[in-house]
């Protein structure tokens, strides 16, 4: 399995420890992102989807055109736009990126986020609409001839293929969601299959459970895990800036006037609170104490240590078989810099060293 490094871009600045001032894009701070992650060595860079945010395929075509190779992966809820049209835009994002683009799909696990958009159908409903929108994604993007569909969603007749991708098969599918429902749906369309970083048994029990799935249909499967790496250059320092910035985040809930964090919604959430449970540090560089105070809804968990450390903890995730991070900061543009200038490269030479030595074995 090779590696690869996706990162987050925003539309302007804004994190838990950075409260979004201003207008919603800030187009100088964007291009600084996408610029960053493309200086930096990723390969892609994630696109987010909010019912109250600017459109993720407008974003990443204005991206495409400020950078040269990193990829787009667009977030894109099923359901709210029909699957021939979706196809059409994301393989116009695809043609005029010259090959930059992949799709990241989620079913939508916060019903109030979903009703933003006039989404009222229950979850189980919803990955029932996404198993039949994907699927006509993938038959538009493949097929030589127009497509014919009769659906309890989707009545289509003659799609038309015309706008065919760079990438072969088609563009790439990355798919979030983590009940069974999700699962069942990623096993049989996913190319890759998203989590937020987890312990290592939890990280085991579900790759477990997504094979089967995916074996089930006569598939395989990647995986990516989703972590917020806090760096520094000793291990103590690190520890204690993840101290801060806990710290902060607290005080910025408090000035914001949130209320202590309720259950989690989805069950992602569920499964990082999970994790919090066993305490801030369950094991290695694990940390949970950001994901605990903001009731889990988000990528929260963090890596901390030297950038070195980090990428050892990347390893040993690399053994479970994960080969996908996705990774951001407390600090979006900052930390994407830093990631840059020296996890990525730790965690590329280690890989090598751990690719050679297991040549060398054989």
């Amino acid at each position: 399995m090779t590696l690869e490094f996706i990162g987050m871009m925003q539309p302007r600045e804004q994190s838990e420890i950075h409260p979004g001032r201003g207008a919603p894009i800030d187009a100088a701070y964007l291009r600084a992102s996408a610029q960053a992650h493309d200086d930096g060595g990723f390969d892609r860079v994630l696109i987010g989807w909010f019912a109250n945010g600017p459109d993720g395929l407008q974003i990443a075509t204005h991206a495409a055109a400020h950078t040269s190779r990193v990829s787009f992966l667009v977030a894109h809820r099923p359901g709210f736009q029909a699957p021939t049209n979706a196809a059409r835009s994301f393989a116009t994002l695809e043609q005029l990126s010259g090959g930059r683009a992949a799709i990241h799909v989620i079913s939508g696990g916060d019903d109030t986020d979903q009703r933003r958009d006039g989404d009222w159908i229950d979850k189980d409903a919803r990955y029932a609409r996404t198993d039949e929108y994907v699927g006509l994604l993938k038959r538009i993007w493949t097929e030589r001839g127009p497509v014919d569909h009769q659906g309890i969603y989707y009545h289509v007749a003659g799609a038309s293929t015309e706008m065919r991708s760079h990438s072969q098969p088609r563009i790439p599918i990355y798919f979030g969601g983590a009940s069974d429902a999700a699962i069942e749906v990623a096993g049989r369309h996913a190319d890759v299959y998203a989590l937020w970083g987890e312990t290592k048994a939890q990280v085991r029990e579900i790759i477990a459970r997504v094979r089967a799935s995916a074996t089930r249909h006569g598939r395989e499967m990647r995986f990516s895990l989703s972590f917020r790496p806090i760096l520094a250059e000793t291990e103590a320092a690190a520890w204690s800036k993840a101290a801060d910035i806990l710290a902060t985040v607290r005080r910025v809930r408090e000035s914001a006037g949130l209320a202590a964090p309720k259950a989690a919604p989805n069950v992602g959430s569920q499964r990082l609170l999970e994790a919090a449970a066993l305490g801030d540090r369950p094991e290695g560089r694990l940390y949970t104490a950001i994901a605990a105070a903001t009731g889990a809804r988000g990528n929260t968990t963090a890596l901390v240590g030297t950038p070195e450390q980090v990428a050892e903890a990347f390893m040993e995730y690399y053994e479970l078989g994960v080969s996908t991070f996705l990774i951001r900061g407390f600090d979006p543009l900052g930390d994407a810099v830093e990631y840059g200038r020296s996890l990525l490269p730790a965690t590329r030479h280690l890989f090598a060293r751990h690719a050679g030595g297991r040549g060398a074995a054989q």
